[in-house]
C-alpha cells in the first residue's frame, strides 16, 4: 500500500512540475521546478529558512567542478544550508547510487570549501546566481565569527537506499549532510515534517528525571535535568529545527549569544542552574529507562522534540562552547518536558504550550496561532470570488489561496471526482494563481512601505531577507484589517504587478540581471512611492494583467534600480546591503533617471465614484455553500449508496457517516433541500473517502442500481425485506415516524402481514427505490 501511495505521490509531484512549467516563463526547467517544491516542503517543516533557488555549475578539463541549486544563509550567518539536486523525469522512481549520491555531494561541498577562502569569489562570473553568496562567504567578517554549522542537502526525486556519511569537518567548520529523497518528501507531504528523535543513552549522556504522576487524557510532565553539553550536542545537530515553528517564526529566534549566560557559562558554572530558568520542550514519545544503584529514572529516548522555551539559553551554551572552546561539563539545565496524549489536537496544544511559555516575551496569541482569523477569512474569499475574464478569454478563474500545505492538490481531488471534472478544476483554478502565506506577505509588503511610529518595518528590504522574515512582519504590521472582497481584489492586483515584473524581468540566459529576487520588490516599491500610492489596483484587477505602456515601464524601472544596487552596494555585497534599510533609504530618494508621466492614465482618479460593492460574509458564505452544495449534487447516487456499503478497509468512516451517506442519498433522490448539518457531513464524508482513496470516485461502481421490476417483485415480500426497509429508512429518513412504525409493527411480528396491508407495503417500498433503496 505504501509503495502504491509513494508512486501515486510521485506521479503526482511530477503532473504539478508540468503545470508548472506551462505557467512559468521560459527558461524556467524541471529540476529547478523540482528543487523549489522541495524546499518549499522542508520550509514548511522548520527545516530550512529563507531559502533562495539559484543553479550554478563550474565545469572545467576536470569535470564538474562544484554545482549547487539553492541555498540559505541564516540572518544571523550561524547556519549555511546548501542544496545540490539529483532530477529525473521518468516516469517510475529510480534509485540513486550510493557513488552518484556522494559525487554530487562532494560538488556542492567544493564550492563551500573554495568559497569560504577570499580569491574564489574572482573566479566566479559577477552574472552567477551564487556570486553574491561566494562574496558574503568571503568578504562578511560576522560569516567568520558566527558561522558554525554547514549542511549540505541532497535533494532527489529518486530513493537512496544507500547509507551516506553524516558529518565532515571541512576548513574548520562543521558540515552536514542530509539526503532528502522521495520518501523523504512524500512524509513531509503527509505529516507537514518529520520528528526529530534524540537517543540520549546511546550517545552516552544521561538525564534523570522525575515524572508527574497526574494522569490526564492530553499530555504527561516530566522534569529533568539534562547535560550542557547533551543540549550543545543536538543543537550543533538540528539548530533551528529544535524550536516549535510558531515560536522560531513569530518570535524571530536569533541564535544569538546572551551575555549573561555566557559570562555564567565562563564564570561561574557551578551556578547555572541557579541562574537559569532552563528550558520547556514538548515530545510525542519518551522513553525511560532505571539509573545504576536505585538512583532514580532518567530519560533514554524522545521522539518529536521540540523546545518551545529556552531558544536562546541553547543557542548561548552551544556557541560558548563552540567559540570559546570552554569545558561545559559542569553545566546542567533544567528541563520541563511535556508528552502530547492527545494526537488530534496535538499542534493545538503544542502551540498554546509554546504561547504560555513565551507570555514573558510579549507575543501575542494571535501572532503565535498565525492570525487565524483572518486567513480563515481570506481563504473564503478566495473560494467564492471569481475573477473577470482575461482578454480573448470566456471563463472567469480564481486566485486560490493555500491557508495550509496541500489544500489545492485536496481541493482539486474534491472537485475533480473525474478526469473531466479535474480538467475543469484546472482551468477555473489555474496552478500560476495558487498562493500561499508567504507569497501574500510578498505581494503586500512590497507594495507599501509601512512605519510603526518612526520605525520603518515594512519596506522592500525586509522582503528581500526571505519568505519567514518577511512573513513574520506581515503578521506583525501588515495584516491588521478584516479582509474582505475589495481587500482581496486589491491584493490580487498587487500580485499580478509582482508576477509581471517577474515575468518582464526574465529568467536566464535572457533576463535582465542576476538579482530578480531584490530587484524586483525593489524596482516595484519604488514605483509605488513615486506615484503615491495612487496606481489603480481595481483596474488591473478587471483586466487581470498589465497594460504594455505599465509593462515597459517596470522594465526601465528594474534596469535602472539593479545598476543603482550594483553600483551603491559597499564591498559589492549587493545582497547584504539590500537588506538593509540604508539601501531603501536611498533608492526612494533617487529618480533613478526615470519619467513616470506617461503613467497617468493608470492612476486613481479621484472625481470618479467608487462603485465597488463590499459584499457581507453572509454573502461570501452563501457562495461557498452554494459551491458545495453543486459539488455534492454532481456526484452519482450510486456512489452515496456505495459509501454506505463501505467496509472496513477505510477504517475513518464511522458508522455514523455511513448512515448519513443514505440519508443524503435519500434527500438527493427526492430533490429535497440539504440542510446544513447533511451539507458539512457529506463535505467531511467527501474528504476521508478522498485522503483513503483518490480514485473512488473516478468510476462508477460494477454493482449498478438497478431499476425495480414492479409487476415481477413487488408481490415478493417477506419478513427479511421488511427489516431491510425499517433498518433502510431509519438512516434515510424517507418515510414518515408514522409510515415506518406501520412497516415496523409487520417487520418484526407485533401485526400479521394481509393483503390490504401488503398494498400499503408495497407503496412504501416503491418510495424507498426510488431514494435509493436497493434489494
Amino acid at each position: 500500500m505504501e509503495n502504491k501511495e509513494l508512486q501515486k505521490f510521485y506521479i503526482d509531484l511530477n503532473e504539478e512540475i508540468n503545470s508548472i512549467l506551462v505557467s512559468e516563463e521560459e527558461g524556467t526547467n524541471p529540476e529547478q521546478v523540482f528543487t523549489e517544491l522541495a524546499l518549499s516542503f522542508l520550509s514548511e517543516a522548520g527545516e530550512t529558512e529563507n531559502y533562495r533557488v539559484c543553479f550554478d555549475e563550474k565545469i572545467s578539463r576536470r569535470g564538474v567542478e562544484h554545482k549547487i541549486n539553492g541555498y540559505s544563509l541564516y540572518e544571523n550567518y550561524e547556519t549555511l544550508d546548501l542544496f545540490v539536486t539529483i532530477y529525473n523525469g521518468d516516469k517510475a522512481i529510480q534509485n540513486i547510487t550510493k557513488g552518484d549520491a556522494e559525487k554530487a555531494i562532494d560538488r556542492a561541498v567544493k564550492f563551500f570549501r573554495n568559497a569560504i577562502y577570499k580569491d574564489y569569489v574572482n573566479e566566479i562570473e559577477e552574472s552567477s546566481e551564487i556570486f553574491d553568496l561566494a562574496q558574503t562567504l568571503s568578504n562578511v567578517p560576522e560569516v567568520k565569527e558566527y558561522l558554525t554549522r554547514v549542511n549540505v542537502f541532497l535533494i532527489t526525486n529518486g530513493e537512496i537506499k544507500a547509507d551516506l556519511k553524516l558529518s565532515d569537518t571541512i576548513a574548520g567548520y562543521t558540515v552536514f549532510y542530509r539526503a532528502i529523497d522521495i520518501n523523504y518528501i512524500y512524509n513531509l507531504s503527509d505529516n507537514s515534517r518529520v520528528p526529530i528523535e534524540i537517543n540520549f543513552e546511546q550517545a552516552g549522556y544521561k538525564v534523570p528525571c522525575i515524572v508527574n504522576e497526574i494522569e490526564n487524557s492530553d499530555y504527561q510532565s516530566w522534569l529533568a535535568i539534562i547535560p550542557g553539553i547533551a543540549l550543545a550536542d543536538i543543537y550543533e545537530q538540528y539548530g533551528a529545527r529544535l524550536l516549535e515553528q510558531n515560536v522560531r517564526s513569530f518570535l524571530q529566534f536569533t541564535g544569538k549569544i546572551n551575555k549573561g549566560i555566557r559570562n555564567t557559562i565562563l564564570k561561574e558554572q557551578h551556578m547555572f542552574m541557579a541562574f537559569n530558568n532552563g528550558i520547556a520542550a514538548t515530545a510525542e514519545e519518551v522513553t525511560i529507562t532505571d539509573l545504576p544503584d536505585n538512583q532514580g529514572k532518567a530519560i533514554s529516548q524522545v521522539k518529536d522534540f521540540q523546545i518551545v522555551n529556552g531558544g536562546q539559553t541553547t543557542a548561548s551554551i552551544y556557541h560558548t562552547w563552540k567559540k570559546d572552546k570552554v569545558d561545559i561539563s559542569k553545566v546542567f539545565v533544567p528541563v520541563k518536558l511535556t508528552i502530547v496524549k492527545n494526537r488530534e489536537n496535538f499542534s493545538e496544544i503544542v502551540g498554546r504550550i509554546a504561547e504560555y511559555a513565551n507570555t514573558q516575551n510579549r507575543v501575542s496569541a494571535s501572532d503565535l496561532s498565525s492570525n487565524r482569523e483572518n486567513h480563515v477569512l481570506l481563504e473564503k474569499l478566495s473560494r467564492a470570488i471569481w475573477a473577470p475574464p482575461i482578454s480573448g478569454e470566456t471563463i472567469q478563474t480564481r486566485w486560490f489561496f493555500e491557508r495550509s500545505r496541500g489544500q489545492y492538490r485536496n481541493e482539486r481531488n474534491r472537485f475533480g471526482l473525474t478526469p473531466s471534472k479535474r480538467k475543469q478544476f484546472d482551468r477555473q483554478n489555474p496552478r500560476s494563481q495558487m498562493f500561499t502565506k508567504e507569497l501574500l506577505a510578498k505581494y503586500i509588503n512590497t507594495y507599501e512601505e509601512i512605519y510603526n511610529g518612526k520605525k520603518l518595518v515594512i519596506g522592500p528590504h525586509i522582503v528581500v531577507r526571505g519568505s519567514q522574515k518577511n512573513y513574520a512582519q506581515f503578521l506583525n504590521h501588515n495584516f491588521n484589517i478584516k479582509p474582505d472582497n475589495i481587500w482581496f481584489e486589491d491584493t490580487i492586483a498587487k500580485s499580478i504587478l509582482f508576477k509581471a515584473a517577474e515575468k518582464i524581468y526574465g529568467v536566464k540566459p535572457n533576463a535582465i540581471g542576476d538579482m530578480r529576487y531584490i530587484t524586483v520588490p525593489y524596482s516595484l516599491a519604488w514605483l509605488n512611492y513615486k506615484l503615491d500610492y495612487k496606481l489603480d489596483l481595481y483596474k488591473i484587477w478587471k483586466e487581470q494583467d498589465l497594460e504594455k505602456t505599465l509593462k515597459s515601464k517596470l522594465e526601465e524601472i528594474m534596469i535602472q534600480v539593479e545598476n543603482f544596487i550594483k553600483s551603491n552596494a559597499p564591498g559589492s555585497l549587493y545582497g547584504e546591503w539590500a537588506k538593509k534599510e540604508e539601501c531603501w533609504d536611498q533608492i526612494k530618494q533617487s529618480s533613478i533617471n526615470i519619467n513616470l508621466e506617461n503613467l497617468q492614465p493608470f492612476l486613481v482618479n479621484s472625481n470618479q465614484t467608487n462603485r465597488r460593492n463590499q459584499l457581507s460574509e453572509k454573502e461570501v458564505d452563501d457562495k461557498i455553500i452554494e459551491t458545495e452544495e453543486i459539488l455534492i449534487k454532481s456526484i452519482p447516487i450510486e456512489k452515496w449508496s456505495e459509501i454506505g456499503r463501505i467496509g472496513s478497509d477505510i477504517t475513518e468512516i464511522s458508522q455514523f457517516q455511513k448512515d448519513r451517506s443514505i440519508n443524503i442519498l435519500s434527500t438527493l433522490k427526492l430533490k429535497k433541500i440539504l440542510s446544513e448539518s447533511q451539507r458539512k457531513d457529506a463535505i467531511k464524508i467527501l474528504d476521508i473517502i478522498l485522503k483513503n482513496s483518490p480514485h473512488f470516485f473516478d468510476e462508477l461502481p460494477s454493482e449498478k442500481v438497478s431499476s425495480y421490476d414492479k409487476e415481477k417483485n413487488l408481490d415478493n415480500i417477506n419478513n427479511d425485506l421488511l427489516i431491510r426497509m425499517v433498518e433502510w429508512d431509519t438512516k434515510a429518513k424517507v418515510l414518515s415516524v408514522r409510515e415506518l412504525e406501520y412497516v415496523t409493527n409487520f417487520a418484526y411480528g407485533f401485526k400479521k402481514l394481509n393483503d390490504f396491508h401488503k398494498n400499503n407495503i408495497k407503496r412504501h417500498l416503491s418510495r424507498l427505490i426510488e431514494s435509493g433503496f436497493m434489494l
